[in-house]
C-alpha cells in the first residue's frame, strides 16, 4: 500500500467523511451490550477511532458520525478525548480553569455528532446528515465497524476519474454481505443483492465515495436501507462503480471477529494500522 494523500487531486482533500455508527449490533451483544459496537476496543481505543485514524492517514480529517444507539457513549467519548488523552492541570472554585501539557497527533480532527434516530435505518441516518454536507460534490461514506488497508489515494482518484454517483469498494470476504455483480471491462456494477445466501465473488466492503446525486435515490422514510432499494437502483441505473480491493478487510459483526481483529492489534500485525509503521 502507497502513502497517506498528502496532496490529494481536484480537491479532493476537502472530502468529509460521514460514519455510519448507529446500529444496535445485535451480533455482537455477548462481547457487551452496554455500548454502541463502533465503541467496543480493539487494543486500547474503540473500531470507531481506528477508522476516523486511517482516514486521517491518508489526510481526511473532518468527519460526520451518524449516532443512533446508546449515541451518548460517542459524544462523551469525543467531549473527554482532550482529558483523557493529555496530562493536565485543573485550577478549581470561582476562577477554574484546565491547562493541558501536551497533544494528541488528532488536533486537528473535526468532528461533527449526530443524533439521525435511534431506530433509523441506515439510508435514513445519511440522509438526516445531508444539512452538513453543504458545498461537498463528493464524501467519503463507510461504517463503524470495518477496518482494512484500502489504498483511499487510489480510491478517490478512482471515483474522481468518473461522473457516477457511488463508488463501492469492492473486496473478497465471506459471503454474508451485499454481492456486486459487475461488469470487468468498465468496471460499472450492474447488480447489487443484500446478503445473499452464498455468494460468488465481490462483496461491497463500505468504504464509499459518494457524490450528491446520491440524495436522489434515497427518499425520505425512516426504514430506507440504503443497501437495499437506494443501492440497487444505483446499479440497475449505471450509476454505480467499484474499486476492486485485493487486500486485508474484515468487518467486526460477531465475537469471533472481536477476538480476530484484538489477536492482530496484540500481535503488531494489525494491516490497517498504518500510522503506527
Amino acid at each position: 500500500m502507497s502513502g497517506p494523500c498528502s496532496c490529494p487531486a481536484n480537491g479532493a482533500s476537502t472530502m468529509k467523511v460521514v460514519i455510519l455508527c448507529g446500529g444496535y449490533g445485535t451480533r455482537i451483544r455477548d462481547v457487551s451490550e452496554h455500548i454502541p459496537k463502533p465503541m467496543l476496543n480493539i487494543g486500547r481505543r474503540p473500531i470507531l477511532w481506528h477508522v476516523m485514524k486511517y482516514y486521517a492517514h491518508w489526510g481526511y480529517n473532518e468527519f460526520i458520525l451518524c449516532l443512533g444507539y446508546k449515541g451518548h457513549v460517542i459524544k462523551d467519548y469525543f467531549l473527554n478525548y482532550e482529558a483523557n488523552s493529555n496530562d493536565f492541570t485543573i485550577t478549581l472554585g470561582t476562577n477554574k480553569s484546565i491547562v493541558y501539557h501536551n497533544e494528541h497527533a488528532e488536533s486537528d480532527w473535526k468532528i461533527t455528532l449526530a443524533e439521525t434516530g435511534v431506530d433509523s435505518m441506515t439510508g435514513a441516518r445519511l440522509r438526516r446528515v445531508q444539512k452538513y454536507l453543504a458545498g461537498q460534490e463528493s464524501f467519503m461514506l463507510t461504517y463503524g465497524d470495518g477496518v482494512g488497508d484500502i489504498d483511499i489515494g487510489k480510491l478517490v482518484e478512482f471515483h474522481l476519474s468518473h461522473d457516477k454517483a457511488m463508488t463501492v469498494t469492492g473486496v473478497r470476504p465471506p459471503g454474508r454481505f451485499g454481492e456486486l455483480m459487475i461488469n470487468n471491462s468498465t468496471s460499472m456494477a450492474t447488480e447489487f443483492n443484500e446478503k445473499p445466501q452464498t455468494a460468488g465473488g465481490i462483496i461491497s466492503g463500505g468504504f464509499f465515495v459518494c457524490r450528491k446525486e446520491i440524495f436522489d435515490y434515497i427518499d425520505g422514510s425512516e426504514n430506507v436501507v440504503l443497501e437495499q432499494t437506494p443501492m440497487r437502483k444505483l446499479a440497475n441505473s449505471g450509476q454505480m462503480m467499484v474499486h476492486l480491493h485485493e487486500g486485508f478487510w474484515h468487518p467486526m459483526d460477531t465475537n469471533r471477529d472481536y477476538q480476530m481483529l484484538n489477536g492482530l492489534c496484540e500481535a503488531a500485525d494489525a494491516p490497517w494500522m498504518v500510522w503506527d509503521k
